[in-house]
């Protein structure tokens, strides 16, 4: 095995107040780049336009097939396990969270794009199954069991591909594979639930019922009630072989290899237990309960708790790195304790909000965050991962930190002393300049 890297030097602090070389100018901060298709504005116009033409075409779609009450309702009974969802990767995702224009790419992406690409593949590979074999039926099973399977993880991994080829810098593990490949799938979830719902409310009204009835009530049991995290579990476990794929250290042997294998065998994963749960819906009843009761509850059981180990391993990594800051005079002592556990972070906020109001309890969150990064970043170098801009990025870093310093370093060594992280002097004693026992 080759040799760990050295651990980056920490800058020294000189003086009380440290000068920032490598930080720009606020008036330079916005890049200005010398091609228009190199704009920032440029291509996220682009990107907005493209999903929202999708989305158009596809709701559409859906709205055709459907008809209009049947779209009303189905949008209106889909959209339920949505904030769940969302609320359930953004708490995995609270130690680093990941921006919200790449949350809400991937969920556009997932409810517009991957939709649409699946349903005109999916109809086309059906038709052309059916048309080879003269049995509509057998092309129905087989379009669901094998090639929905292919098309739709093919589609909703896509997102996640780009986010890591293009948002390397917010793609740093498992945790975001994970964040980032469920949003993805909520949003496909949650234009697929309108389809199957619409047309359950459609069987309905042909079967003579006044309003919602029991084809309508018993798809949305299945699909939004026992099965909601059933695409996120399919998609998750793409995201984790891109997650993993992100670990890998420049240096690493067989590199590009792995690169390769890590989010293929992640996406042949999503798509083996997709075609499994879809088969046992086509096949028989008994064999879709036994499927959910004997494999995806495990399997759902079992990534939950690698990815709840993975944001505790995130924030050890906060532990590990970030007291050479501290050793160096950037941090206070007990600042490095209090940044890696989520209830000391939690309570220095609202130290912060209760002394100085909500101001001063945002500075204490961005404190937390760009701390968070920071520890992110020299843990990828320490890994031998290449950061070429890694100086500049970690003087702007620690720029951020020293200006919201003075609010957030006492709320996070209260923080730290109060949820027992480190010990608390007496209350006669004065610690670091700050005694909240004081009058």
């Amino acid at each position: 095995m080759p040799p760990a890297p050295a651990p980056a030097p920490v800058p020294t602090r000189e003086g009380e107040q440290p000068d920032f070389d490598a930080v720009p100018p606020r008036a330079k901060w916005r890049y200005k780049p010398r091609r228009v298709w190199r704009s920032r504005l440029v291509r996220g116009i682009t990107v907005i336009t493209v999903l929202a033409l999708c989305g158009l075409v596809i709701l559409g779609l859906v709205r055709e097939e459907t008809g209009t009450e049947g779209f009303l309702v189905g949008l209106g009974l889909a959209v339920l396990p949505v904030p769940l969802l969302v609320t359930a990767f953004r708490w995995l995702d609270r130690v680093e969270p990941a921006p919200w224009k790449n949350l809400l790419f991937a969920l556009a992406w997932g409810a517009f794009a991957s939709t649409l690409i699946a349903i005109f593949a999916n109809s086309f590979a059906v038709e052309w199954i059916s048309s080879a074999t003269a049995d509509r039926d057998s092309a129905d099973a087989l379009g669901a069991t094998a090639v929905a399977p292919f098309v739709e993880e093919t589609a909703k991994g896509a997102a996640v591909l780009l986010l890591f080829l293009f948002r390397r810098r917010d793609f740093n593990g498992p945790v975001d594979g994970l964040v980032y490949a469920g949003f993805t799938a909520t949003g496909f979830a949650f234009t697929e639930n309108i389809l199957y719902l619409g047309n359950a409310f459609g069987e309905d009204q042909d079967g003579g019922s006044a309003g919602v009835g029991s084809v309508t009530v018993g798809t949305f049991v299945v699909r939004v009630v026992l099965s909601p995290f059933a695409h996120p579990l399919f998609t998750s476990l793409t995201g984790l072989g891109l997650g993993f794929a992100a670990l890998l250290a420049t240096t690493a042997r067989a590199r590009r290899v792995r690169m390769t294998l890590l989010p293929l065998g992640g996406l042949i994963l999503a798509m083996g237990m997709h075609a499994l749960w879809n088969g046992s819906a086509t096949f028989h009843p008994m064999a879709f309960i036994l499927v959910y009761g004997m494999f995806m509850v495990p399997v759902f059981a079992l990534l939950t708790w690698l990815a709840i180990w993975s944001r505790q391993q995130e924030l050890r990594t906060i532990s590990a790195e970030l007291p050479a800051y501290a050793a160096a005079g950037w941090l206070a002592p007990d600042e490095p304790l209090a940044l890696s556990s989520m209830r000391a972070r939690s309570m220095a906020r609202a130290f912060a909000a209760r002394g100085h109001g909500k101001p001063a309890a945002r500075a204490v969150g961005e404190y937390e965050a760009f701390a968070t990064t920071l520890a992110f970043l020299r843990h990828r170098v320490r890994r031998g991962q290449a950061v070429p801009d890694f100086a500049a990025r970690e003087q702007e870093l620690l720029h951020h930190l020293w200006q919201r310093r003075p609010l957030a370093s006492p709320a996070l060594t209260y923080a730290a002393r109060a949820t027992g992280r480190v010990w608390t002097p007496p209350q006669y004693l004065d610690y670091g300049g700050y005694n909240p026992y004081r009058g």
